[in-house]
């Protein structure tokens, strides 16, 4: 299950979902807002999206994660709007019968969700100015292109 949401993530509450009796193994990606990018200070993010193909792509990446490593259980919520620094922006989470599965597929689901998924962050730094960092690899993949 793949979620764009305006929300805070509630990683407490996620993991909880994600313990489950059959599972011995669970795994969790948690991506941050940080402070700097490519040597300039950032002082928040604002993430946008193509909600209809991010949410479509998304499961379609779950899905594939399921069949290829016989996970039953992951998912990813990434944020879109507004977000500080520390703050979550996106988390996956997978819990199998065993940690080599586990660790496997949660770098399968946030290395495809990086690369497949429509969605681009607006950085904006202590000097007043801001950028869009575009997902190239999602340009590329979808044929479709979002200007800003």
């Amino acid at each position: 299950m793949f979620t764009l949401t305006s929300k805070n993530i509630e990683h407490d509450a996620l993991r909880e979902y994600m313990q489950k009796d059959d599972c011995g193994g669970f795994v969790c990606f948690e991506g941050w807002v940080r402070n700097h990018h490519e040597g300039r200070q950032v002082h928040k993010l604002e993430y946008e999206a193509y909600t209809a193909l991010a949410e479509s792509e998304g499961n379609k990446i779950i899905q594939e994660c399921k069949d290829k490593f016989g996970v039953e259980n992951a998912i990813c919520h990434h944020r879109v709007g507004a977000l500080g620094i520390g703050g979550i922006a996106v988390w996956v989470g997978v819990s199998t019968p065993h940690r080599g599965e586990a660790f496997a597929a949660c770098r399968f689901i946030i290395d495809e969700i990086k690369h497949r998924v429509p969605i681009w962050k607006k950085e904006f730094y202590t000097e007043g100015d801001a950028s869009w960092v575009r997902c190239e690899g999602c340009a590329q993949h979808s044929n479709k292109h979002h200007q800003h």
